[in-house]
């Protein structure tokens, strides 16, 4: 039996906030980049047409975090805490999460990525996470990069069939799986 662990709402890094999302933070997440088309492009979740879209995912994040006792982080600025994008873990089963990031485009280009994404690795060995996954389109080099900075690795096969809705192309493609195993304990 694995012991849950409560993750904490609040992290800090170097130059990042990293935060439990709250309902108040719906305009400023849906104007900041969950409506950017260029944002999210690559991200398996659909592109916000309206605020209560976003309200929706505040709603997904309260119950990622009553079921698993962690979820999604929001990622702001340390010194004016203007925000940045989010990250976070989304748990399959107690001992093997899904992670990955989105941020604002005015953020892209300045390491906000691979620190906040540190941040998930680090919290995910202290939550006894032994599998951390992240899903990629083929076409996106630039969070490929940073999720091998981060440590995890390419697996050879793509995941068929995988939604990307935000792509006008089409709906689905092979998805780049990426792995960080963490040795267990003895």
């Amino acid at each position: 039996m694995v012991l849950r662990v409560m993750a904490p709402e609040r992290l800090t890094t170097a130059r990042l906030i990293l935060r439990r999302p709250l309902c108040t933070d719906a305009e400023t997440i849906f104007t900041r980049y969950s409506a950017d088309p260029e944002v999210t492009q690559f991200l398996g979740w659909q592109r916000h047409n309206s605020i209560d879209d976003t309200r929706r995912f505040l709603h997904f994040s309260d119950e990622e975090w009553g079921r698993w006792h962690a979820g999604p982080y929001l990622i702001e600025h340390l010194e004016d805490a203007r925000l940045l994008g989010s990250t976070g873990l989304h748990f399959e089963t107690p001992t093997r999460a899904v992670t990955g990031y989105v941020l604002a485009k005015d953020s892209w280009g300045f390491g906000y990525a691979t620190e906040a994404l540190g941040a998930m690795v680090r919290l995910g060995k202290e939550l006894k996470v032994h599998e951390l996954r992240a899903l990629c389109h083929p076409a996106h080099v630039a969070s490929q990069r940073v999720l091998e900075k981060c440590g995890f690795a390419c697996q050879a096969k793509r995941i068929e069939g995988t939604p990307f809705p935000n792509l006008e192309a089409t709906l689905c493609a092979d998805a780049l799986c990426y792995v960080l195993s963490v040795p267990r304990s003895t």
